[in-house]
């Protein structure tokens, strides 16, 4: 190689906080005009990064080029998705053979040819990044309102397009995030905006041909820490405005027939009380955690929205998730002994369970835009069965198979195993552990392993198919999910025993995790990589610190790395929002103790560190591109050993990496590349 690994320039910078003196030299790749990213020092040093990656990568070239080719030869690249009803029109998606980017279609249910409602690839086009966000047409089927952000840095600009025409006859907002709902009778859209620091703050109410500027707001959360979001409740009655942080929760409706009209607020905000609204038969539908922590399903008359009649107890082995008001069932998804289940119940009160295949999957609804459907859309999947779309006939009791996910290349299930263990953490909690490999697959100790976690926000990593997957298992390895505290894999309670005051048990539970699999027999210690993206990068660099003779290789993804800085920054875009999960340290000196304990930046150490490839993004919100930065530097300046340590920006890209189907793969067959050729 010619090219040299960078060295950042140390400068010395400390603070101050609780009486505590922390130092902070690699203070200064932080540009002090963020968003906006000009300092030539801090560019510089990110291309040589970029340049040191292409470099160590080179050789390897080859490899990443087999791997691409294996995971590209997986995807059917003509695609398709199952058209939807949804009044009078058949809804769907398709990819062109080559396409990075779908074309969305609709036609009459009626009969009629095939209508292009919009083209990714058109809009796409010259572009680094483009992600299609709101995608809603009008209730007369007239007009679409859509939404994209094309740098990264999710701001989305909200537009109008006649379907008549194709064209776009109005521009509503070039800060949008989020879903957009129509006015019932199709002349006003409600929308969502960001502000400067990227929170979500109001919830605005466009009438079409009027100047955006005038928009009235429906709701502005004064609430730093809180977000607004919008719904459409299944009857279509009602748009629903929520706000809310990490642990608690409000919500508003306005009448979709008069969307100008004062919200009704349903029960003010109670600290670390949740709430969701459906709506069915003029009665809310809610679902709670007021009075147990895996929630009840209550039910109130919108002329007294607060007055909640129980209607389901909360369960110690039922966790309910989600709760949709069709016309003809309350259709509940939940989680029981850690296995999805979606429940039926009648307004009668009667009960049945929709059947699955295996004893081990994923599944849940999918959109279904209707409210009053004869069949209910589902997906489903296992660590062996490919992405399926059932339709339940809830007369009948019938699942009835309309797509199984493609394979060009070929797939044989029959080649593979799966297991799902129990794992004893170090305070003799049993973790599930789900695993997967070629039948061949010796259990010797001696085998190469794949773990990958995220266990944050209570976001359940869950036990589903990937092609991507099937390079690593093709060569020997096993693959596994460590469903760990912090995710809510088994209730909502194993959620709360991984965050704030209890965030080591997830650290511990991932490394009891890899300590199970190898007294399974699966691995031993050092052939053993590991993988997790942005809370999961923050599990990276927490592991890697405490346990790196265990890993053989290790991929960060746009890692949440840099906690304590950015928990005592205020003015970052997730910081206010964030503090019900992490910890306000600004506040409180028992955080502040306990972030620091465990900040991967601030506990880089003088020790023999892994083979690491760390990702980043120049235009990322939610983890901003100095912490992969900063604690690349970090460790390349402090660690004892030789081994690889790579670092990848994407500097037109942000939290997601690159967004085309393609591009994206090559980014995954680059990091299995890093992994397969680190533990060879």
């Amino acid at each position: 190689m010619t090219v040299l690994p960078p060295v950042a320039a140390v400068k010395p910078h400390s603070f101050s906080h609780h009486g505590r003196t922390v130092e902070d030299p690699y203070a200064w790749l932080k540009d002090p005009h963020y968003p906006k990213v000009d300092d030539a020092e801090i560019l510089d040093y990110l291309k040589a990064e970029n340049a040191w990656f292409e470099a160590a990568m080179a050789p390897h070239g080859d490899l990443v080029e087999t791997l691409f080719q294996e995971m590209k030869g997986r995807i059917k690249e003509d695609d398709a998705g199952v058209p939807q009803k949804d009044g009078d029109w058949l809804y769907w998606w398709a990819f062109q053979p080559g396409g990075q980017y779908r074309l969305w279609y609709r036609k009459p249910v009626a009969g009629g040819p095939d209508e292009l409602i919009l083209s990714e690839p058109a809009e796409a086009e010259g572009k680094e990044y483009f992600r299609l966000q709101a995608l809603e047409v009008s209730p007369d089927g007239r007009l679409l309102a859509w939404s994209a952000d094309d740098n990264g840095s999710e701001r989305f600009t909200l537009r109008i397009r006649d379907l008549s025409t194709g064209q776009d006859i109005e521009t509503v907002s070039r800060v949008a995030n989020g879903a957009v709902v129509w006015s019932a009778d199709s002349t006003a859209v409600a929308y969502t905006e960001v502000n400067d620091n990227w929170r979500t703050y109001r919830a605005q109410l466009h009438h079409l041909g009027r100047d955006p500027a005038g928009d009235a707001t429906l709701y502005e959360e004064a609430d730093e820490g809180f977000r607004v979001a919008l719904g459409r409740s299944q009857d279509r009655q009602w748009i629903i405005i929520a706000t809310g942080d990490h642990e608690t929760s409000e919500a508003r409706l306005v009448p979709a027939t008069d969307p100008a009209a004062t919200p009704l607020l349903v029960s003010p905000r109670q600290v670390k009380r949740q709430y969701s609204i459906d709506s069915a038969h003029g009665r809310l539908w809610i679902l709670t955690n007021d009075t147990h922590v895996n929630f009840r399903l209550a039910s109130s008359d919108p002329a007294a929205p607060g007055e909640w009649t129980e209607v389901i107890a909360g369960s110690d082995r039922h966790y309910l998730r989600g709760v949709t008001s069709f016309a003809q069932h309350l259709v509940i998804q939940e989680r029981v002994d850690g296995l999805d289940q979606v429940r039926l119940r009648g307004y009668d009160g009667a009960e049945s369970l929709i059947p699955f295949p295996e004893a081990s999957y994923t599944a849940g609804l999918a959109a279904n835009p209707e409210y009053d459907p004869p069949v209910y859309r589902l997906v489903y999947s296992s660590l062996v069965t490919p992405n399926t779309v059932f339709d339940f006939d809830w007369a009948a009791g019938s699942l009835t198979t309309l797509k199984v996910q493609q394979i060009p290349s070929g797939y044989d299930p029959a080649l593979y195993a799966t297991e799902r263990l129990m794992v004893d953490a170090r305070d003799g909690t049993k973790v599930p552990v789900s695993v997967v490999y070629r039948r061949d697959f010796v259990k010797n100790g001696q085998g190469k392993l794949y773990l990958y976690a995220y266990g944050a926000y209570g976001y359940a990593y869950p036990p589903a198919f990937s092609t991507l997957r099937l390079s690593l298992l093709d060569r020997g390895y096993a693959y596994a999910i460590a469903h760990i505290r912090g995710g809510d894999d088994l209730g909502y309670g194993w959620y709360l025993d991984g965050k704030a005051e209890k965030r080591w048990n997830t650290f511990h539970d991932f490394v009891d995790a890899a300590k199970g699999l190898i007294a399974g027999g699966f691995t031993r210690a050092g052939n053993i990589a590991i993988n997790g993206g942005s809370a999961g990068g923050e599990l990276m660099g927490v592991v890697a610190n405490t346990d790196p003779a265990l890993w053989g290789a290790v991929v960060a993804d746009v890692p949440f790395v840099d906690v304590l800085n950015t928990m005592l920054d205020d003015t970052l875009p997730l910081t206010p929002g964030e503090w019900p999960e992490w910890g306000n340290p600004i506040t409180d000196p028992a955080a502040f103790d306990l972030i620091r304990s465990y900040s991967p930046y601030d506990n880089v150490s003088a020790q023999a560190y892994p083979p690491m490839l760390i990702t980043g993004g120049l235009n990322d919100p939610r983890v901003t591109y100095w912490e992969p930065a900063k604690w690349t530097a970090k460790l390349r300046a402090t660690r004892t050993d030789t081994n690889a340590l790579l670092l990848k920006t994407n500097m037109g890209a942000g939290h997601g990496g690159k967004s085309g189907r393609f591009d994206s793969l090559r980014e995954d067959a680059e990091a299995y590349a890093f992994i397969l050729t680190q533990m060879a």
